[in-house]
């Protein structure tokens, strides 16, 4: 057999020295390739970890920023809500269930007569008026102004500026510096002034909005005049002073025995606390807007003064002679009609009918 050769011992110490540098060199570039990873998935891990805190904090913000606006949202709402002292309209059978439910005796009573208003009345939609003591007055003079009527005859024929002079000066009424602007309880020798500041309130405000012939553009005065508390306010005591000053006029009608004067200032002057225009102010009008409302029978003289006839609902008196009602009820053909909805003859909502 042939013998085989080794290589050379020089050749071979060459060869292994060979392996070992690959193997060194590979060793080396593993653990560079080891170390940067390490550096690499440390700078991953802190850069996500800054991503999801990033998240966190917007996803966070994002919530805070949402509850914020949301809750600044309900507070305009309120707010503008509270200020409107008219609402919109809504639909009548709904209003009707959503305050009246039960199965009482009054909750049945009343819901029947809204049904009854529904259905044989045409009157399908209901707007509210904020509950205070102006709320009568405040649903009349609403429906006067959005409706565009104009100044009664008797008011376009003398200037109502001059009412308070008149009464002060001419007639010798100084008892009026008593006169109580409702919630105010204002008494004093600036009441003439702010008597007359009322009276420019009701004149420029009235003449402007039934003045202003397109509907909308009238519905968004009445809207803006009756979101303004103070001039609000002002209206409803120059109403309550023109109420006055009618009395006034009839009781020195009756005392120097003039023309016959209409049947609702007999009534008015027949009661122990208006026996006189004195005692109607300190015992009637000084307490609307504050303490009280208006009695039946000042609802028939509003009518009267502002030459409008007023159809009252009194759903309290269903099914009776009295639940529908006219103020007042002598009143001349040519005078507009205005509608009051009641459930207790303190607090009036504006009924809207719809043929």
């Amino acid at each position: 057999m042939a013998s085989t050769r080794r290589p050379p011992a020089g050749l071979r110490a060459l060869a292994g020295s060979g392996r070992h540098e690959v193997q060194s060199w590979t060793r080396a570039t593993k653990q560079s390739l080891c170390l940067m990873w390490q550096k690499v998935k440390i700078q991953l891990m802190l850069s996500m970890s800054f991503l999801v805190a990033v998240f966190w904090y917007c996803r966070r913000l994002y919530s805070f920023l949402a509850q914020l606006l949301k809750r600044w949202s309900d507070y305009l709402q309120r707010k503008l809500i509270k200020n409107h002292s008219v609402l919109a309209e809504v639909d009548l059978l709904g209003y009707s269930a959503r305050e009246w439910k039960g199965e009482t005796k009054q909750a049945k009573h009343m819901r029947e007569a809204y049904n009854e208003l529904f259905w044989n009345y045409h009157i399908k939609y209901l707007r509210q008026v904020k509950k205070d003591n102006y709320c009568v007055l405040r649903a009349v003079l609403f429906q006067i102004l959005s409706q565009g009527i104009p100044f009664p005859s008797w008011m376009r024929e003398r200037d109502i500026l001059k009412l308070p002079e008149k009464l002060l000066y001419s007639q010798g009424c100084n008892w009026i510096q008593q006169y109580s602007f409702g919630p105010e309880r204002y008494t004093g020798p600036n009441a003439f002034g702010k008597l007359r500041k009322c009276m420019e309130t009701l004149k420029t405000n009235w003449i402007e909005i039934s003045g202003t012939k397109d509907h909308e553009e009238r519905g968004n005065l009445c809207n803006a005049l009756f979101s303004d508390e103070s001039k609000e306010h002002r209206l409803y005591e120059a109403i309550k002073f023109i109420m006055l000053y009618e009395v006034v006029e009839a009781y020195e009608q009756i005392k120097n025995r003039e023309e016959p004067i209409p049947h609702l200032f007999s009534l008015l002057l027949a009661r122990d606390t208006s026996s006189d225009p004195l005692s109607f102010m300190m015992n009637h009008l000084n307490s609307i807007g504050d303490s009280g409302c208006l009695d039946q029978v000042e609802i028939f003289l509003l009518g009267y003064l502002l030459e409008v006839k007023i159809r009252v609902y009194r759903l309290h008196r269903f099914n009776t002679e009295e639940f529908q009602v006219n103020y007042p009820d002598e009143y001349r053909r040519e005078w507009n009609e205005i509608s009051l909805l009641t459930e207790d003859d303190r607090y009036y909502h504006i009924p809207v009918i719809r043929t």
